[in-house]
């Protein structure tokens, strides 16, 4: 196998450290009500709803924001085998990034929450679907 340039380097461990980044929600499942409780206000957002719905919610979304962050990891290990998946990912944080965006602007979240959740993952689905442009299709 032919060694990876530049871009193709640069694009593993982008989509590794997004992976690390993503996999430590999977520690957010086991936060007593507590302390969501807690960050919840602290964050200027009230009252948490002391309801099942919302720690469902939370710890769910925990869970998958973690099962995001393995299957990053493992396309990362091998870019040019899993490139169609490369292509998947960026596409999905392109769609996912003014989701976000649209929801937490919707739903009233901080404004530093906003700016750093829907933007940073448009911008990153791009880099993505650049950086893969270098990858072998062979």
């Amino acid at each position: 196998m032919e060694q990876a340039g530049g871009k193709e380097k640069i694009l593993v461990w982008m989509l590794r450290i997004g992976a690390v980044l993503t996999i430590t929600a999977f520690p957010t499942v086991l936060l007593p009500a507590e302390t969501m409780a807690n960050w919840h206000a602290k964050l200027g957002m009230g009252a948490f709803p002391d309801v099942p719905v919302t720690g469902y919610m939370a710890r769910s979304l925990s869970m998958l924001y973690g099962f995001h962050g393995v299957f990053t990891l493992i396309v990362s290990m091998d870019v040019r085998r899993y490139r169609p998946m490369v292509g998947f990912l960026g596409w999905m944080l392109l769609i996912l990034g003014p989701a976000m965006l649209l929801i937490d602007l919707h739903s009233g979240m901080p404004p530093l929450w906003t700016a750093t959740e829907g933007p940073p993952l448009i911008l990153f689905g791009a880099a993505v679907l650049y950086l893969r442009r270098s990858i072998p299709t062979n």
